[in-house]
């Protein structure tokens, strides 16, 4: 599982030419599913995610998670996080998880995020969608799985 996020003043995505989630301060998080992944590796990121202290304090240092600036998230669904680029110039997607165990646990992060921060917006799964954001910083944190 990937989880990539960016650290932004707002964000929003639209699908089908219509605002779907949108936020102020907080997270925008693209986050990829792979064929081996559970719950609990969701759990695993899920809480290293809202646990990062990547928003400045009074002093300008990185010391303030999520929670300490009543920051939200907008959770975003990409399987191209998965993409294999080693051979040619076309990526491979072989290592996606597929649909269904992807959707459950897009579903599942939804649902666990929400009884831990008070504002959660999604995309749609699987939709063509257009992300828009402000990353404040820029600052950007890339979570996988394979490395923690």
């Amino acid at each position: 599982m990937k989880f990539v996020i960016q650290r932004v003043s707002h964000a929003k995505v639209d699908a089908d030419h219509k605002t779907v989630g949108s936020i102020d301060r907080g997270f925008l998080v693209l986050i990829g599913v792979g064929q081996n992944d559970t719950r609990e590796t969701a759990d695993k990121l899920i809480k290293k995610m809202v646990g990062l202290r990547i928003f400045d304090d009074e002093n300008g240092k990185t010391n303030l998670a999520l929670k300490d600036v009543d920051g939200s998230l907008l959770l975003v669904s990409q399987f191209t996080l998965y993409a294999d680029c080693r051979k040619g110039n076309r990526p491979s997607f072989i290592n996606t998880g597929k649909p269904d165990l992807a959707e459950e646990l897009y579903e599942y992060i939804i649902s666990e995020c929400r009884k831990k921060v008070p504002k959660v917006e999604t995309g749609i799964f699987g939709a063509e969608m257009e992300v828009t954001l402000a990353n404040d910083g820029p600052f950007t944190i890339i979570l996988d799985s394979e490395d923690s």
